[in-house]
């Protein structure tokens, strides 16, 4: 007589169905040039210039990148310098020139096309706006920051609110890390409660970063 097959081990179908609804951990972050694990909320970018994109870097080759010649120049290490100028002034009618519909904007030298570039944050993402070049020489008057300005890895970054005005000199990861930051809180027409709040958040920690321009071209 020969052998009943044997029985067929069936899973318990909450058991199977836990294995699609439980979340699979991230990934870590890694480094986009020798891919070794870098922290998730603190390393540097590189600009890739050909792309026009960012990459995550670990110490070691954002330390590489910053020696010129380095990759042919193809990537280029994001420094992290924070500086501001109290003495900038911009008047509403200098902003209007803008033609931005929302209070933030920054400004980047792109190298390729040797011209500034203007974008803000809105609930696509960010959203470049075309002017001539007069329209940020008067924008941007005879402030410094415009001339320590690296093309490419730093941005000059405007703010109007309540009648005053703020120009810094920042890293530009930290632009698209605020034009992602809102538009994932975006509501709305003017962007809602939650937006302005982390807003006013983002500015208050570039104030605390920043020195004063002339304390960085002071001989």
């Amino acid at each position: 007589m020969s052998a009943s097959p044997a029985p067929v081990r069936r899973a318990h179908p909450v058991v199977g169905l836990r294995r699609f609804r439980t979340e699979r951990p991230p990934r870590p972050e890694r480094c986009e040039l020798c891919a070794v694990t870098v922290p998730e909320a603190d390393h540097r970018h590189l600009v890739d210039t050909e792309k026009r994109a960012l990459v995550c870097a670990c110490a070691a080759c954002a330390l590489l990148m910053e020696q010129p010649g380095a990759a042919a120049g193809r990537f280029r290490t994001v420094p992290s310098r924070y500086l501001t100028d109290p003495g900038h002034r911009l008047d509403e009618s200098a902003w209007d020139a803008l033609q931005i519909p929302v209070g933030v904007a920054f400004l980047f030298r792109n190298a390729a096309l040797d011209r500034l570039v203007a974008l803000y944050p809105s609930p696509a993402g960010a959203t470049e706006s075309e002017l001539e070049p007069a329209t940020w020489t008067a924008v941007l008057g005879r402030s410094p920051l415009a001339e320590l300005l690296e093309p490419d890895v730093e941005a000059l970054l405007l703010r109007r609110t309540d009648g005053r005005f703020e120009c810094h000199l920042v890293p530009i990861d930290v632009c698209y890390e605020l034009v992602g930051r809102m538009r994932l809180l975006w509501q709305g027409f003017d962007g809602g409660a939650e937006a302005r709040a982390a807003l006013d958040a983002f500015f208050a920690d570039v104030l605390r970063r920043a020195r004063p321009v002339d304390e960085a071209v002071r001989p």
